[in-house]
Parts: structure tokens; sequence; C-alpha cells
């Protein structure tokens, strides 16, 4: 009972913080977002933490939030050192897969294999091929291989935990073509915006798979 009322109180403030930013983007008061989105990061990663320590969930989830939350702090509140935030991205990516292995999915090594080089080759096709970029391609195809991995499992934990890759490659394509658009395009406004409308969504998916684990039985859940 305690859980589904930390649940429901969870997805309450989440849902508040995610009103609020997307109302703010539409607005002038865009620049003003900062402090509200990374909240909702923060709050997804508390979220999980609770999940980990009181209600057995999956130790992994926190771990790869913490370093989320990291990330973000480079890439959204600082605005600076994109290599770094990218490669605690591609660390977070490295945690998820093994959590994919303790679920039970293959390891797949040649469509991860595959995947990093098709981005690779691309970038330098491309013209695009700096070492930040090739980094960028590189945690792309690793968050892809991911999501790809996490729908070939069967019930409810694996599900929420695909959603919510399937959303956060849904943030990393509004990305990159809010980085490749000219400001003039018409698309750009509705990048810019659809970053965040999948991001903390795909957050708080893979937050709340965390009340399952190996400890925690899906089907006792």
């Amino acid at each position: 009972m305690a859980r589904k009322r930390g649940t429901a109180a969870f997805l309450l403030a989440e849902g508040i913080l995610y009103a609020l930013f997307l109302s703010m983007d539409l607005t002038a008061l865009r620049n003003q977002t900062v402090p509200v989105k990374y909240a909702g990061i923060l709050l997804c990663l508390g979220f999980a933490l609770l999940s980990c320590l009181k209600w057995r969930g999956d130790g992994l989830v926190p771990l790869a939030l913490a370093l989320t939350a990291g990330a973000d702090w480079f890439l959204l509140v600082r605005n600076d050192h994109y290599a770094v935030g990218i490669a605690l991205f591609l660390c977070v990516q490295a945690v998820y897969y093994i959590r994919l292995r303790r679920m039970g999915a293959g390891a797949a090594y040649p469509l991860r294999a595959g995947l990093a080089l098709a981005a690779g080759l691309g970038l330098y096709a491309l013209h695009m091929a700096s070492p930040v970029n090739l980094l960028a391609g590189l945690y792309f195809s690793q968050l892809l291989s991911n999501t790809i991995l996490a729908w070939t499992g069967k019930g409810l934990p694996h599900r929420i935990f695909a959603a919510g890759l399937t959303l956060f490659v849904g943030c990393d394509l509004c990305v990159g073509l809010f980085n490749a658009l000219p400001a003039a395009s018409p698309l750009y406004s509705a990048v810019s915006v659809g970053m965040w409308f999948f991001y903390l969504p795909s957050q708080v998916l893979i937050a709340l798979s965390a009340l399952w684990s190996k400890e925690a039985p899906y089907e006792n859940q």
C-alpha cells in the first residue's frame, strides 16, 4: 500500500513538473525551464532509490539515473563540457545493457557492433566526424541496441523499460535535429520542445521499472 501511495505521489509530482515546463517552453519563459526540468530528473533518481532501498527494487536503475543526473548537469544545467555529458550517457547505456542481460536478454554483440560501426561511417560520410560527434554516435548506437533488446523481453517490467528507452530514442532524435537544423527551419521550434516532451516521460518510465527486481519477483508485484 505504501508503494502504491509513493508511486502515485511520484507520478503526480512529475506530471505537475511536466505540464509546467512544457507550458513554459511554448512561451517566452523557455529560458527559465532548466531548474524545473532538472528537478524532474532528480525526482526520478529519488524514486528509483526509494524503490531499491525500501521496496527491494532494481539497484541498477538508481545507478543509471545518478549517471543521467550527472550528464544533465553538464548538458542542461551548465550547458558546457558536452563530451563529459555524452560520456556519462554512454555509461548509462552500459548499465542498462547489464540490466537487460540480468533480465534475460541476449548479448547481441553483432547488433551493438554493427550499429556503432554504422553510426561512425554515417558521420564520416556526412563530414561530421568530430570527436564529440563520434562519441555521440557511439552513445546513440548503444541506446538504440538496448531499446531493441528491451522489446524482446516479455512481461510488464520489460514493457515499461522498453517504452522508456523508446521515448529516450525519440528525445535524442529531436536533439540531433535541433543541432542539425537552421534556426529558421519550421521544424526547429518543434524539435526544441520535442526533446523534453519525450525525455522526462522516458526517465519516469525507467524509474518506474525499478520497482521490479530478482529480489522482488515480477509476479509478486
